[in-house]
C-alpha cells in the first residue's frame, strides 16, 4: 500500500505570480547558504528574518558549543547578507524584546513589517515545519516553502526509490547515487562500473591500530579561535542560558564559509589518505584521528556536499589519496547522509515515536557528567562534553551501543544526540540514532522477519569489540571477556542480557541467527545469572540524571 505523507505546504502552481508586496524571508540556523534559491530570490522590498531564540537550545538540552556554533555562524552570515545590501531583521539572544521562540518572533516580525508572504527554505525538522503551518493559519498569511537545493537527492526522488520497500538498504541507494552523480564511476548509464571494480571497501576499512597506536600520529584538525563575534555570542549564552551542558573553553569550530573551506582543504591534504583504513578505529586522546570533522559545516550549509566529494575525488585522481579512503568519504556523503535525510522525510513525523524493541530505561546521568568507571564511556562522553564532537564509530559502537544494550528509551538517547553534538540537526540525528543505533524504527505494519527500517541488524556488541578496535580497555578495571562477577565488563553483561531479552524479536533476522545460537547453548542458570547481573548493574551503575542534569 502507498504510504500517505503529510503535505502541510503543497508546492505552488507553475507560473504563479510573485507577491507584489514585501516578503518576510526566514533563514534558520542550519540554512547558511549564500547560493540558496531563497537568497538569490531576494528583492529590494524583502526582509530577511534571522532569530536566536532560547527555546532552540532548551527543547532538547543543547551543548554550549553547539549553541555557540549555530549563533556565531548565523551572525557572520547575517553580516554577509547586510554587506550584499539585503535588509536583515536579526534578533539577538540577549535582546530584551526577544520572545524566546521562532513562532512568537515570526509573529512579532509580521506585526512590524506587514509582509504579504512568508518564504523560507524547507526546514530540517518536522517540528519547525509544523510551526510554520501554525503561523500560516494563525495569521492568515501565505507561506512559500522552497526546496533545499543543498542536497544531491530531492525528497521526491528518494520517495520514488523508497516507495513499496519494507526495509531501506543504504547500499542499494548508494549505488544508484554513484550512477546518478558519476562519482568514482567508469562509463555512463546502466553499463557504468565502479572505479576499482568494487562498490565499497568496507572489508579493507576496518583496521584497528597496533599496540602502539596510530602511526604516524594523526594531524590535529585546524582550529579557529573565537573572533569578536563569537566571543560576544559566548558571553550572551553564558548570561541567558547559563545551565547549558558541556564546556565552551575549547571552541574552535568553523563559523564562516571561508573557514569551512580551510577545514575541508586541511582534511583532504592531511587526513584523507588514511581515513578509509582506520575509519572504525578508536584511540584514547585522539578525538578526531583521520576523520574529517566537517559534518557541522555541511549541516549548517557552509559547505556543499558536491564540492566535498569532488575535492576528495581530485585527491584520488592526483594520486594523493587511495581509492579506499576516497570511496569511504564519498559514501558517507552521497550515500549515508542523503539516505538518512530521505528516511526522515519519507517516514513522517510519527517516526520519532517508534520503539520497536520496547525499551524504556531513562538516560543515565553518566551521559551528562562522564562520571563512570567504564574507561571507554568516560573517554567518549567526556570528549563530547569537552568538544561537542565524537566520530561515527564512537557514536555508534560505544555511546550508542551502551544505550541500546542497557535498554535506554530510544527517544531519550536520540534527544541527547541532537543536542550534544555540534552537527546536531533532527533530520540527521533522529534516523541515525533511532534506526542505526537503537534499531527501534520497525514500521508498525512491517511484515514477519522485518526488524528494522534503517539497520538490517542491531549494532549490539560486547566489550570485546571495543577492546579490538581501541585501547580504551587497557587499564580499565573491567575485563571485556568476563560476563559475570565483579570484574565483568558492563558492555559484555548488557550485551548478553540484550540478546536474551530480545531473542524472540530478533529470531527471524537471518543476520542474527548465528549469534542467537550462542544464547541457545547457554544453560538456564547462566541466562538467569546474566539477567540478574544486568539488573544489578542498572541499579548500581546507571542512576538516571537528576533534573539539574537535564533528565530526559
Amino acid at each position: 500500500m502507498p504510504r500517505k505523507k503529510p503535505d502541510l505546504f503543497p508546492p505552488p502552481a507553475r507560473g504563479s505570480s510573485k507577491p507584489t508586496g514585501p516578503r518576510l524571508a526566514i533563514v534558520f540556523g542550519d540554512q547558511l547558504d549564500l547560493d540558496a534559491e531563497l537568497i538569490r530570490s531576494l528583492g529590494e522590498h524583502d526582509t530577511v528574518l534571522m532569530m536566536e531564540v532560547a527555546s532552540e537550545s532548551t527543547h532538547v538540552p543543547s551543548h554550549q558549543q553547539r549553541t555557540a556554533l549555530f549563533l556565531s555562524a548565523m551572525r557572520h552570515f547575517a553580516s554577509k547578507l547586510t554587506h550584499r545590501g539585503a535588509r536583515v531583521r536579526y534578533v539577538n539572544l540577549d535582546d530584551p524584546a526577544n520572545t524566546g521562540s521562532f513562532e512568537t518572533e515570526i509573529a512579532r516580525a509580521i506585526g512590524a513589517i506587514r509582509p504579504t508572504q512568508l518564504v523560507c527554505t524547507h526546514p530540517g525538522e518536522w517540528r519547525v515545519l509544523a510551526m510554520l503551518d501554525r503561523v500560516r493559519l494563525t495569521h492568515a498569511i501565505d507561506v512559500l516553502i522552497l526546496p533545499d537545493t543543498h542536497f544531491i537527492t530531492t525528497r521526491e526522488d528518494f520517495n520514488a526509490w523508497a516507495q513499496g520497500r519494507q526495509s531501506l538498504t543504504m547500499e542499494f541507494f548508494y549505488r544508484e547515487q554513484r550512477r546518478r552523480t558519476g562519482y568514482l564511476m567508469e562509463g555512463m548509464g546502466k553499463t557504468a562500473k565502479p572505479v576499482g571494480g568494487e562498490w565499497n571497501f568496507d572489508k579493507e576499512n576496518r583496521l584497528p591500530f597496533g599496540k602502539e597506536g596510530p602511526k604516524p600520529r594523526p594531524p590535529i584538525p585546524l582550529s579557529f579561535p573565537p573572533d569578536q563575534i563569537t566571543r560576544e555570542v559566548i558571553d550572551a549564552i553564558q548570561r541567558v542560558l547559563p545551565s547549558l551542558p558541556g564546556t565552551i573553553e575549547s571552541f574552535g569550530w568553523p563559523v564562516t564559509r571561508a573557514q569551512a573551506l580551510q577545514a575541508l582543504d586541511d582534511f583532504v591534504q592531511r587526513r584523507l589518505p588514511l581515513f578509509g583504513p582506520y575509519e572504525d578505529a578508536m584511540w584514547s586522546g585522539e578525538p578526531t584521528l583521520y576523520h574529517s570533522a566537517l559534518s557541522s559545516s555541511l549541516n549548517l550549509k557552509l559547505l556543499n556536499p558536491r564540492e566535498c566529494c569532488e575535492r576528495a575525488i581530485d585527491a584520488y585522481a592526483s594520486g594523493h589519496a587511495p581509492l579506499q579512503s576516497v570511496e569511504a568519504f564519498v559514501r558517507q556523503i552521497i550515500g549515508w547522509r542523503e539516505f538518512i535525510r530521505g528516511v526522515y522525510w519519507f517516514e513522517g513525523p510519527d517516526y520519532s515515536t517508534r520503539n520497536s524493541l520496547d525499551q524504556h530505561a531513562p538516560l543515565p546521568s553518566l551521559y551528562w557528567d562522564a562520571n563512570t568507571d567504564m574507561a571507554c564511556m568516560k573517554a567518549c562522553v567526556g570528549q563530547v562534553l569537552d568538544t561537542g564532537y565524537g566520530h561515527h564509530i564512537q557514536r555508534l559502537m560505544v555511546m550508542g551501543n551502551f544505550a541500546l544494550i542497557s535498554g535506554v528509551h530510544p527517544r531519550a538517547i536520540s534527544d541527547w544526540y541532537l543536542g550534544m553534538f555540534v552537527d546536531g540537526v533532527d533530520w540527521v540525528t533522529l534516523p541515525n540514532t533511532l534506526g542505526m543505533v537503537m534499531h527501534a524504527d520497525r514500521r508498525p505494519d512491517a511484515g514477519k522477519g522485518v526488524t528494522g527500517l534503517v539497520g538490517t541488524k542491531p549494532y549490539a556488541a560486547s566489550g570485546k569489540y571495543i577492546e579490538r578496535m581501541s585501547n580504551y580497555c587497557k587499564g580499565c578495571r573491567y575485563d571485556p571477556a568476563e560476563r559475570s562477577g565483579p570484574s565483568a565488563c558492563p558492555f559484555t553483561v548488557f550485551y548478553w542480557d540484550f540478546l536474551i531479552r530480545n531473542h524472540e524479536r530478533l529470531g527471524a533476522n537471518q543476520r542474527m541467527a548465528m549469534i542467537l545460537k550462542n544464547v541457545d547453548r547457554m544453560t538456564p542458570e547462566t541466562r538467569t545469572q546474566i539477567t540478574i547481573d544486568a539488573a544489578a548493574l542498572l541499579r548500581k551503575k546507571m542512576p538516571p540524571a537528576a533534573a539539574s542534569l537535564w533528565a530526559t
